[in-house]
C-alpha cells in the first residue's frame, strides 16, 4: 500500500496498513539538515530578501527541488503547500526596500522592516499608511462594492506570479498518486474581520450589514478563484483560518451560525460537489465548542488538535472520531523544548489514544517550526515507525 492509498482509506473511514503520518508544514532549519543544503522553502526573511531584490528564478528552483527532495528523503505520506512552499509574488517596478543597517529596511512608502531572530523572518515595525489602509479586508475595497451580485470577480488571485504555477505543477506531478496531495483553494471565508482582530470584533456588532456583504462577496469570488486554484490531480485542499484562542472562541457558537455559517457551508460544498476533493480543516486553539459545528459543516479532517489549548486528544476522537479524520497527536511545544523521551512518550500516547478504529493521522500540534529540535523530530519519526502498524 503506497502513501495515497494509504491516506485515503482512512478518509475512507477505513482501516490501513498503518497510520499515516504527515505535516502541516516543515520550516527552513529542518528542512536543510534533512536534504544536506540551504533552502528557500519556508525560508521566511530569506525568501522576502530574494523577491525584494528580484531573485526569483532562485527561489523558484529552490521550490520545486527541495520540496521534491524532502518528500521523498522523509517519507511522509501527505504532500502540502502551505506560504513560502509554491506561491511567489510578481516582480514589482516599484523600488525595493531599502537597507538602513544589518537587520532593518525601509520601503518607499516609508515602512520599515526589521529581521527576527526569533522568527527569523521580516515584519513591519512601522507603517505610516496602517491608518488609510485599516479598514480594508484582505486587500479587496468592499465598502465599494454596491451590488454583490453583479460585482466584477477576478479570474486569478492578485500578485500572484504565474511562475507559481508551474511550481505547483511540477512538485504535484512527481507525486501524484503516490501522495496524498493537500492544495490551495480559492479562500477560507471562516470569521470574517474587518481591519484585523481589534477593530474586526467591533465590527461584527457595529457594522454587521457590512460583514454580512462582505462575506456573501467572499463567498462569490472564492467560489470562482476555486476554478483556478484548486489543482486537478490533488486529493483535498486545506483552510487555516483559526477560530479561537488558547481559552475558547474569537466569538460564540451562536455568533458564529448566525453569521458565518452558511457561507462556509457553502464553501465546503463548493470544493466538495463541483471539484470533488476534501476538506481538511486546520484550526489553533480550544475549539471544544465549535467541534460539533465543524461536523455539521462538513470538514473531512480537523488538522492541529492543540492539547496546549485544552483539546484532549482522546476526548475529540471519543466526541467526534467517527465523523472527521483528525490529524495531530505530537504537541509542537516538545519537538521545540522538550526532550527525545517526552517526545516518543506522547507519540505512544497519541497511538494509545487515537489510532483505534482509523480515522487518524500522526503529526505535531502545528507545525515543524523554526527553532525546532531537529533530534526532537527525528525521535517522533522513529517512535512513529515502531508503533503505526495496524
Amino acid at each position: 500500500m503506497n502513501s495515497h492509498e494509504r491516506v485515503a482509506k482512512v478518509f475512507a473511514g477505513e482501516i490501513p496498513d498503518r497510520v499515516p503520518i504527515g505535516e502541516f508544514a516543515i520550516d527552513f532549519d529542518a528542512i536543510e539538515k534533512i536534504i544536506g543544503r540551504p533552502t528557500y522553502l519556508r525560508a521566511k526573511a530569506k525568501s522576502k530578501i530574494a523577491f525584494w531584490e528580484g531573485r526569483h528564478e532562485e527561489v523558484i528552483e529552490s521550490y520545486i527541488n527541495d520540496h521534491i527532495e524532502l518528500h521523498e528523503k522523509l517519507g511522509f505520506d501527505i504532500i502540502n503547500f502551505p506560504m513560502a512552499t509554491w506561491a511567489i509574488p510578481a516582480p514589482s517596478n516599484e523600488p525595493p526596500p531599502k537597507k538602513i543597517d544589518a537587520t532593518t529596511w525601509e520601503d518607499h512608502e516609508g515602512r520599515v522592516f526589521k529581521y527576527s531572530e526569533i522568527t527569523h523572518d521580516v515584519v513591519c515595525i512601522k507603517d505610516p499608511l496602517a491608518e488609510r489602509t485599516l479598514y480594508t479586508m484582505d486587500h479587496e475595497l468592499l465598502a465599494g462594492v454596491e451590488d454583490v451580485e453583479t460585482a466584477l470577480l477576478p479570474d486569478e488571485p492578485p500578485g500572484l506570479d504565474p511562475r507559481s504555477w508551474t511550481i505547483l505543477d511540477t512538485v504535484i506531478e512527481h507525486f501524484a498518486g503516490r501522495k496524498f496531495i493537500v492544495g490551495p483553494s480559492g479562500g477560507e471565508i471562516g470569521i470574517v474581520l474587518q481591519g484585523g482582530m481589534e477593530h474586526g470584533m467591533v465590527a461584527l456588532i457595529t457594522k454587521r450589514e457590512f460583514i454580512e456583504k462582505a462575506t456573501r462577496y467572499l463567498v462569490k469570488k472564492q467560489n470562482k478563484l476555486d476554478k483556478r486554484m484548486i489543482h486537478p490531480k490533488s486529493d483535498a485542499i486545506i483552510w487555516g483560518a483559526d477560530f479561537a484562542y488558547n481559552s475558547g472562541g474569537f466569538i460564540s457558537p451562536q455568533m458564529f451560525r448566525d453569521l458565518f455559517f452558511e457561507a462556509n457551508k457553502a464553501r465546503v460544498d463548493n470544493v466538495k460537489e463541483v471539484h470533488g476533493k476534501f476538506v481538511v480543516k486546520h484550526c489553533c486553539g480550544n475549539i471544544n465548542q465549535f467541534l460539533d459545528l465543524f461536523v455539521e459543516l462538513g470538514y473531512d479532517c480537523y488538522q492541529s488538535i492543540q492539547q496546549s489549548a485544552g483539546m484532549n486528544l482522546r476526548e475529540v476522537k471519543e466526541r467526534i472520531g467517527n465523523n472527521l479524520v483528525l490529524w495531530g497527536g505530537v504537541p509542537v511545544e516538545l519537538i521545540i523544548g522538550g526532550t527525545m523521551d517526552e517526545v516518543r512518550r506522547e507519540v505512544r500516547s497519541a497511538m494509545d489514544n487515537a489510532k483505534e478504529h482509523g480515522r487518524f493521522i500522526l503529526g505535531t500540534t502545528h507545525t515543524i517550526a523554526v527553532g525546532a529540535n531537529y533530534d526532537n523530530f527525528m525521535a517522533m519519526v522513529d517512535e512513529y515507525r515502531q508503533c503505526c502498524d495496524y
